[in-house]
């Protein structure tokens, strides 16, 4: 069972810079898609910035495009967010997500964006943008 644990939440002032993690164990694989999402209050949950851990592909929300980065430590087992230019409007919930199995073995950097059902999920981490 693929178990994942965030850190790295915390609360900034707009324009402000936070990194979250993401560390990962149970894969039976070590090629998958891992990623981050969030939901605000009273909003859905959405995709903020996904990648497939065998390299070459990564996907980001338009709006965070330029101000977020993912990146991946394979020694680690961890996925990092580094949000930069944070804004009020980033304040949400942010959920470390996960996909493994067998489409993710065919058809592999493909398959990781951010439309996918992610199967596993960790606790969620809180981010908060003051004004």
């Amino acid at each position: 069972q693929v178990q994942l644990v965030e850190s790295g939440g915390g609360a900034v002032q707009t324009g402000g810079s936070l990194r979250l993690s993401c560390t990962a164990s149970g894969f039976t694989d070590s090629r998958n898609c891992m990623g981050w999402f969030r939901q605000a209050p009273g909003k859905e949950r959405e995709g903020v910035a996904t990648l497939y851990t065998g390299g070459g592909s990564t996907y980001y929300a338009d709006f965070v495009k330029g101000r977020f980065t993912i990146s991946l430590d394979n020694a680690k087992n961890t996925v990092y967010l580094e949000m930069n230019s944070l804004k009020p409007e980033d304040t949400a919930t942010y959920y470390c997500a996960a996909l493994d199995g067998y489409f993710v073995a065919v058809y592999r950097g493909s398959w990781c964006t951010l439309r996918k059902e992610y199967n596993s999920w960790g606790q969620g981490t809180q981010v908060t943008v003051s004004s």
